[in-house]
């Protein structure tokens, strides 16, 4: 199967650039979209990364400090790469983008040689990264985090538990999202990086999924680590993981859009050589109809990503509402899409090892992990809200 990156209004000629470099990185590395875990993910995990490293496609997440400063992604050229692998595999998709998730906020730490040493070893694929912020009993809402970080001389301590982490046992570091108790809710929360080989913490990595997937949890016992390992002032916890999602999200609906894409062209092949009642599929009213609600939500769901992610790039500022929308269209509607292909596959579209079958277990959880979709309605629904106040 073919992807190409379709032409809208939002991109410049360094997207198309890398859209050709993707289809021929594609090519070139279809061993990648068939590996089979077997419960140990590590392996897997270097050789993906391994591969993008080389391609350079890692620089698209970790840009090269300038100076002082890191420059912010693109985050049209993030979404463009992301739907490429969903393409293909969720699973290469979601090793790529927690190699983001788990070193944006050091992007703003004070220590430049930690975050250099961090960043630089990340981004040649040496070093795998994760960000710990969900827990057992706060799920998506953030502002609940219990687990604790308390000032001990030169270290703080935590305890607590988190729950759904993906690349829990794989990673060689977390980010950490804890409670310092600068203030109540969200205005108490701060973030750390923690070393994997840090003394106090448990990881427990053997939690099956409906689809491949590294994730596990993470349980800290007296773990403690250096003070300089907080990242950025305390208390600015929820800012932080705000900002990350503010330019991450809109990249989950790009995943959703690769898979909708596949899905589409899968169903179209189906339909133009697979024999009904006398004729082609593709020739039957209900399949043309079908078909087009899937082509329509597909592109819709594109248009709301590539906008966000525009906004993001040139407009700038916070765009919350923007990206909760890219990330609850998209994956709404990819949901949609992929429902609507093991339909028109019938018994084979749920037939185990069909690529109709792997992709409607494979979407199912876009819509929950960074912040389910309840959350993101949550996000625009107030933002509208608050803008009729003014």
């Amino acid at each position: 199967m073919t992807w190409h990156l379709c032409r809208l209004p939002f991109f410049e000629k360094v997207h198309y650039d890398l859209a050709e470099k993707l289809e021929q990185w594609r090519t070139e590395n279809c061993d990648l979209f068939d590996l089979h875990p077997d419960g140990n993910y590590r392996p897997i995990y270097r050789k993906v990364l391994g591969r993008l490293a080389t391609a350079g496609l890692l620089d698209h997440l970790l840009p090269q400090t300038k100076g002082e400063v890191i420059p912010r992604p693109d985050v049209r050229s993030l979404c463009i790469i992301r739907e490429a692998l969903a393409f293909d595999s969720f699973l290469v998709d979601a090793i790529f983008i927690m190699q983001g998730l788990g070193t944006a906020p050091l992007w703003h730490h004070r220590d430049r040689a930690l975050r250099e040493r961090v960043l630089s070893a990340c981004r040649a694929g040496t070093q795998i990264a994760a960000i710990a912020c969900t827990e057992p009993s706060g799920g998506s809402d953030l502002a609940q985090v219990a687990t604790t970080a308390a000032l001990d001389g030169s270290n703080y301590v935590l305890n607590g538990e988190k729950a759904w982490i993906t690349s829990a046992g794989v990673a060689d570091h977390y980010i950490v999202v804890a409670r310092t108790g600068e203030g109540p809710g969200a205005r108490g929360l701060s973030v750390f990086l923690v070393p994997a080989t840090v003394a106090g913490l448990e990881v427990d990595a053997d939690v099956p999924m409906i689809a491949p997937h590294s994730i596990g949890s993470l349980r800290f016992i007296n773990c403690r680590v250096p003070a300089s390992n907080l990242i950025g002032a305390a208390g600015s916890g929820f800012k932080a993981a705000m900002r990350t999602f503010d330019i991450f999200r809109p990249t989950v609906g790009a995943a959703a859009v690769g898979g909708a894409r596949r899905a589409l062209q899968e169903t179209l092949e189906r339909a133009k050589t697979r024999q009904m009642f006398g004729r082609k599929m593709s020739e039957l009213d209900a399949v043309q109809a079908r078909v087009a609600d899937m082509v329509t939500d597909t592109e819709i769901a594109a248009l709301t990503v590539y906008r966000a992610a525009w906004m993001s790039d040139v407009i700038g500022g916070r765009i919350s509402r923007d990206a909760a929308m890219a990330k609850l269209v998209a994956t709404e509607a990819a949901s949609r899409v992929i429902d609507s292909a093991v339909q028109l596959f019938g018994a084979l579209g749920v037939a185990r090892g069909s690529v109709i079958e792997r992709l409607y277990r494979e979407i199912r959880p876009l819509r929950i992990y960074e912040g389910a979709s309840e959350v993101q309605r949550m996000i625009i629904g107030r933002s509208v809200l608050a803008g009729l106040d003014e």
